[in-house]
């Protein structure tokens, strides 16, 4: 059993409590004991970052290159070893905990190359004589607060991009998996970043969490998690004149077409629905099938999901693992019993399994003879739990994939380059995807959404310096 601190000001602190780590595949196995803060915690935290940011705001590009290389570097050498970590204290399992591990080297990586790539404009002055420069720069102290589905991957993509652009970070991670962001922290701490640039602070959403929204030294908040808390820490920043960048879920369609090849959709679905047990803003929740192929789909799929092997996130062969926690276990099958009372039905899964380890297991579901107006189409689930919905045809299945408060990923299986053009134009979403899950993005492009799913600027690749700089105009007569 391990110490999860915080980091504050380049020191490590356990603070005056204590949480424990648990194991959702194994509810008798104490990952470690995090530390658990208040607000006097955030403020030396933040305090710490303030003091700090003037010096990264003038590190030369080498300077940050180096920083961010190395933390990547790391990463990736120990990806195993932080994947196993995280599958331990998230669920996911080890090939999915080892991937994100991965991806969060590479996000670092990537990052290191856009600190030697930022650019300006120089320009003419529509008045003789004069040159207007404009450039990028950082804004100060960055307040991140992360989600527990992606406990590594998440809070890399958001602290790379915010240090390769001179600011420095206060990092408040999700309190269910302590140990990732510990372990990124004492990666970053011996980096080579000077101290207090950046800081973890542990503890609830609701205290720490909000003093930091609300500190005045802390000049703009990036957040991942549920609408709800999103919308309120949106109110917060307007009223603080701070900036603002959320990611907040999603009821993510996946279209299949009568011409799509069926074992190519059938993969797609499942990927998108279940892998990480469904557990990702990204999942396709919603499946949308035209006529002519829908009992062919609905009785491939169904075998599809029914042979999906749970069990504990660390064993070979475990495709699905456990949710979260109790509170989002009763939460998914709450959502099963809903589905049934709206008069879905429900062709498998949907129950809690007892295996040979004590963990949140629950069986796949799958729905079917859905309406798009149910519960269980509206609103985010956020468990292995998805729905098929019938259309008649291409139009009618659009209007349904864009009938959702959401708007993050969409994905249509066709063969018809004509569908799959009309598709990428037509869907009311940030991120559409063609024959390919609704699950899995790549590190170096835009990542984001429309409606409630997100707000702000977009997250990853280049579109990350739209959140993390702020632009300055200077004019000059020589």
């Amino acid at each position: 059993m391990t110490d999860f601190p915080n980091l504050i000001d380049g020191e490590w602190t356990m603070g005056d409590e204590q949480l424990p780590n648990i194991n959702p595949s194994d509810i008798t196995d104490v990952v470690g004991m995090s530390a658990r803060s208040g607000i006097e915690d955030m403020g030396r935290a933040i305090d710490a970052a303030h003091d700090a940011a003037e010096g990264w705001r003038y590190s030369t590009p080498q300077q940050r290159f180096d920083v961010l290389d190395a933390i990547g570097t790391e990463i990736l050498a120990r990806r195993e070893e932080l994947g196993r970590l995280l599958s331990r204290e998230e669920g996911k399992t080890l090939p999915e905990g080892i991937g994100e591990a991965a991806r969060a080297g590479q996000i670092f990586k990537f990052f290191a190359g856009e600190c030697l790539r930022q650019q300006g404009d120089s320009l003419a002055s529509v008045r003789p004589g004069i040159e207007v420069e404009v450039r990028r720069e950082p804004l100060g102290v960055i307040g991140l607060i992360t989600p527990w589905n992606f406990p590594i991957a998440i809070p890399a993509w958001k602290i790379a991009p915010a240090l390769a652009y001179g600011n420095a970070v206060v990092l408040k991670a999700a309190e269910l998996v302590p140990g990732s962001a510990w372990a990124l922290a004492d990666i970053i701490d011996r980096s080579g970043l000077p101290k207090g640039v950046f800081n973890l602070v542990n503890g609830r959403g609701s205290l720490v969490g909000n003093h930091m929204i609300n500190h005045p030294k802390v000049a703009a908040i990036s957040f991942t998690g549920s609408v709800e808390t999103g919308r309120g820490i949106a109110q917060a920043c307007a009223m603080n004149m701070k900036k603002v960048q959320l990611e907040m879920g999603g009821k993510n369609p996946m279209v299949v077409l009568d011409d799509a090849d069926l074992e190519t959709a059938v993969g797609a679905c499942v990927n998108s629905g279940f892998f990480s047990t469904g557990q990702r803003c990204t999942a396709s929740s919603r499946i949308i099938v035209t006529e002519g192929i829908h009992d062919r789909f609905v009785d491939a799929v169904s075998n599809a999901v029914s042979a999906l092997k749970v069990g504990h996130a660390l064993d070979a062969g475990t495709q699905v693992g456990p949710v979260i926690n109790g509170n989002q276990l009763a939460k998914d099958l709450d959502y099963v019993k809903i589905g049934r009372e709206e008069g879905a039905e429900l062709v498998c899964g949907g129950e809690r399994l007892d295996l040979e380890h004590d963990g949140f297991y629950m069986s796949p579901a799958l729905f079917i003879g859905t309406r798009n107006e149910m519960r269980i189409n509206r609103e985010e689930i956020f468990g292995p739990v998805a729905s098929v919905i019938k259309a008649a045809d291409y139009d009618e299945a659009l209007a349904l994939a864009n009938d959702t408060d959401f708007g993050l990923s969409a994905g249509i299986c066709t063969s018809s380059l004509k569908f799959a053009s009309d598709f990428k134009a037509k869907s009311q979403a940030g991120m559409v995807m063609v024959n390919l899950p609704t699950a899995g993005v790549d590190y170096h492009v835009p990542f984001g959404g429309r409606k409630g799913s997100s707000y702000g600027s977009r997250e990853q690749g280049r579109y990350a310096a739209e959140f993390y700089t702020t632009v300055k105009t200077a004019y000059i007569q020589p």
